[in-house]
């Protein structure tokens, strides 16, 4: 899904909008050889920050949001793909910061800070995309995630906390480097970045990264 897409979504035309977020097949990623450059993903001009590890592993994000089909419908891959990425890659999920409402992005973080969002996430998209249920706003959240086991009190202290903020506003920075403008996407290393809309669909996208990562490994 792009910015335009989700401006229809809110303008009412979710049904023509999500016919069309599927991951779609822009042509074979891999058919013809090595991905290209401008075709299957996209090299930054301006290196986008990543997280300085210890181990110097190599940084693999994933940006989504959960009212997103193509993301709900791409998310089994991603997460099939990260356990069994190799031990030098750390892959981590963002929600993208300029599309779907700041509570979706609020709830992440807070069920980040309680270390619930792993053990929600597959339960939240669920709830969206398959039971029809409306999780936008902050009273919505909260009755949700307190149904789904989340101590009501802890959760609307970080919702309301300081880290979590922070974290919004680092979101926000890091969606606006990678220059992406729409999900699902896949950023390496802050160095480039490719998506099922570039690839060709859900797994010729993990196979354009596994390609980057290499490149990363090799200092290309």
């Amino acid at each position: 899904m792009n910015r335009r897409d989700f401006s229809s979504l809110l303008a009412g035309a979710a049904g023509a909008a999500g016919a069309g977020l599927g991951l779609a097949a822009s042509g074979s990623a891999l058919a013809q050889g090595a991905p290209v450059e401008g075709k299957h993903f996209v090299r930054l001009q301006t290196p986008a920050p990543v997280t300085l590890s210890a181990d110097k592993k190599i940084e693999v994000i994933e940006f989504f949001w959960y009212g997103c089909p193509a993301c709900f419908a791409f998310e089994p891959t991603a997460d099939a793909w990260k356990k069994r990425l190799p031990a030098d890659v750390q892959f981590r999920q963002l929600p993208f910061a300029f599309i779907g409402p700041l509570e979706h992005q609020k709830m992440f973080y807070a069920l980040e800070e309680l270390g619930q969002r792993e053990a929600l996430q597959k339960r939240i998209f669920n709830a969206i995309h398959l039971e029809g249920r409306r999780i936008n706003t902050e009273a919505d959240i909260i009755a949700f995630v307190t149904a789904n086991g989340v101590d009501r009190a802890k959760f609307v202290e970080a919702w309301k906390s300081f880290g979590v903020n922070t974290r919004l506003n680092r979101g926000k920075q890091l969606s606006n480097a990678y220059k992406i403008d729409g999900v699902p996407a896949i950023g390496i290393q802050g160095r480039f970045y490719t998506a099922p809309s570039l690839a060709g669909g859900g797994e010729r996208a993990v196979a354009v990264a596994e390609f980057l990562i290499q490149r990363v490994r090799q200092g290309g």
